[in-house]
């Protein structure tokens, strides 16, 4: 956390800010080490120029707090008591200065006026650049966690393959996926389960449901898992009993264009490119208007966070960052395949940190 903290202290020397405030879950977690949804409380981490870090938290998150966070103050309060007057206090005593506050962009306006009930003349500055800038670049630790995390995503494809019948619904093999992750550890899943079957592939975002699986589907699994705080998220498209020749066309494609995309994946690389060539091979074999959704997203903290990887995106793949490659096909109503992994760059390449093999594969009807 030092490190951090420490980049934090020069970027707001040379913005001219005063303290840098997060609130985010992810944010807080990044910069401190505690893990909490804080639903309407605040849990806040400060950094200040010239002074050690705060965390402001419930007391009932404090005794947990201690065991983790030791690299400043740490003020509780309680259900009575307003977190922005003991902030107030706290920054009075201390003398430290507030007149200029780096915040995310998240900071909800009631958050905004409560600062500005501490000091009427406090200015705010945008800090998430900053932020993306540190935490799109990956440590050894994280490196190790996220490959822990992307084997539990592959262990959850697995189970839901093992999972699928005649006559299973979608529902029934999410909950399966779900209890063997739980059973092993998982307490959260990075996002909603999908299981989706044959024409409900053909929406990117569709809903599980009761929806039974029949011969000749595809099985669409979208899935991620939270491990010591950090996300995975893999997707898998498989075919029950036989695969149709219209859904092996849209199949090959995708993968085709997923490995394109994989093959240029290294320092320097334009992140634009990765999208561009996934989306000309889709376009070339006829499902360009098919393929709606960028190629991938940034993947640590947050399941989704920076850099989103779009064919705008000039900017330059660098050693440590991880994300998605994600390239689908979906035809409403009809089908949908999406191969998705998750991408770490090395000095010279890239890694694939979910392993799940990518070959067309047929679940034997049972």
């Amino acid at each position: 956390m030092s490190k951090r903290i420490q980049y934090i202290k020069e970027k707001l020397i040379k913005t001219n800010a005063d303290a840098l405030m997060v609130q985010t879950r992810a944010n807080v977690f990044y910069l401190s080490g505690f893990d909490t949804n804080p639903h309407e409380r605040l849990v806040a981490v400060f950094v200040f120029k010239n002074e050690d870090p705060l965390l402001i938290c419930p007391n009932m998150e404090v005794n947990q707090v201690k065991d983790i966070f030791n690299s400043g103050a740490i003020i509780g309060y309680s259900d009575t008591e307003s977190p922005w007057e003991k902030l107030q206090d706290y920054l009075q005593t201390k003398g430290i200065k507030h007149d200029q506050l780096a915040i995310e962009s998240t900071l909800s306006w009631d958050r905004m006026k409560a600062w500005q009930k501490i000091n009427k003349d406090v200015s705010f500055l945008e800090a998430d650049p900053y932020l993306n800038e540190l935490r799109v670049i990956k440590d050894e630790t994280e490196i190790t966690i996220l490959k822990e995390a992307a084997e539990l995503a592959d262990r959850g494809i697995k189970a839901g393959i093992k999972a699928l019948h005649e006559g299973v619904t979608e529902m029934e093999v999410l909950a399966t996926i779900e209890y063997s992750l739980k059973k092993i550890g998982i307490r959260e899943m990075s996002f909603s389960t999908m299981v989706l079957f044959g024409e409900k592939a053909g929406d990117p975002h569709g809903n599980p449901g009761d929806r039974e699986l029949q011969k000749g589907d595809a099985v669409l699994f979208d899935l991620g898992v939270v491990w010591k705080g950090y996300c995975s998220d893999i997707t898998r498209t498989v075919f029950f009993d036989h695969v149709k020749d219209d859904d092996k066309k849209i199949y090959d494609t995708v993968l085709k264009a997923q490995n394109k995309a994989l093959t240029i994946c290294k320092p320097g690389e334009p992140i634009s490119s990765l999208d561009k060539t996934a989306r000309n091979e889709i376009a070339n074999a006829g499902f360009g208007s098919y393929f709606p959704h960028r190629i991938g997203h940034g993947l640590g903290i947050d399941v989704h966070e920076f850099p989103s990887l779009n064919d705008k995106n000039a900017s330059q793949l660098m050693k440590g960052m991880t994300f998605t490659i994600e390239p689908g096909v979906y035809i409403p109503n009809q089908a949908g395949v999406r191969i998705e992994d998750d991408v770490l760059i090395t000095s010279d390449g890239y890694e694939t940190l979910t392993k799940f093999p990518k070959e067309l594969t047929i679940v034997p009807y049972k």
